[in-house]
């Protein structure tokens, strides 16, 4: 059974990490200290950690940092009471994937959680060979995006797009149905989480819907995850 891990010092957020990993379906481990989440992580190899910046012996960016370190690929998620850009620009600098400020919705980490080992198995399956070759496009309903060719079409008609919403199209199409964070989508587009305002994502989706929606205020195709990012429906 696929499995997460959490490092956190506080038991009634350990309480409730559990509780909505498991509702999840995920098998479920915990520590309260980084030496004891070190150790923990090497013995039970879980599929994605949830980790604490604010802990009585390590911090999590050192943590983040010693995991990276020994060359370990698992996705890491920052969860923490501290919002400051500045903490983040640590975090993510440590190799951490993604960031979730306290307090939080349940149903958000829940959808963060999902959207990394969704990513996690599909990447495991392209290293084992298990997938087949990638596909040259993606089509669902009325809309056809051609990867790699930076065309766009609706009904059959092509849809003038920039080459960056293009690009923004196709990468919420590799994993159709997944959520994408505003961070994962900068790194992947603009090459750094820095590179670019997150506000530019917002005008961008803006943009797209209104040349690829029937109605932009109600989208079928791109459609906001609320404060998690967005992703492409997997189907109609």
């Amino acid at each position: 059974m696929t499995k997460v891990m959490l490092i956190e010092d506080d038991e009634s957020m350990r309480l409730l990490i559990r509780q909505i990993a498991q509702r999840g379906g995920y098998d479920f481990c915990c520590a309260a200290c980084g030496e004891e989440g070190l150790a923990m992580l090497r013995r039970e190899r879980p599929d994605l950690l949830i980790l604490d910046v604010m802990l009585p012996d390590i911090n999590g960016f050192e943590i983040c940092e010693i995991i990276r370190g020994e060359g370990r690929k698992i996705p890491i998620m920052f969860l923490t009471a501290k919002g400051d850009i500045v903490d983040k620009t640590i975090g993510f600098k440590a190799g951490a994937d993604d960031y979730l400020v306290k307090p939080f919705q349940p149903e958000e980490l829940l959808l963060r959680m999902n959207a990394h080992l969704r990513r996690r198995e599909r990447d495991r399956k392209l290293r084992n060979g298990g997938a087949s070759q990638a596909p040259d496009r993606y089509r669902v309903g009325d809309l056809d995006i051609a990867f790699g060719k930076y065309e766009v079409h609706l009904r059959g008609e092509d849809v003038a797009l920039s080459s960056r919403e293009v690009e923004l199209l196709e990468l919420l199409a590799s994993d159709p149905g997944s959520v994408f964070t505003r961070d994962q989508i900068l790194e992947a587009l603009w090459g750094s989480k820095e590179g670019a305002d997150p506000n530019s994502i917002t005008v961008m989706v803006r943009k797209i819907r209104e040349k690829i929606e029937d109605d932009p205020s109600k989208p079928r195709y791109l459609i906001t995850v609320w404060r998690v990012g967005y992703k492409l429906a997997d189907h109609l």
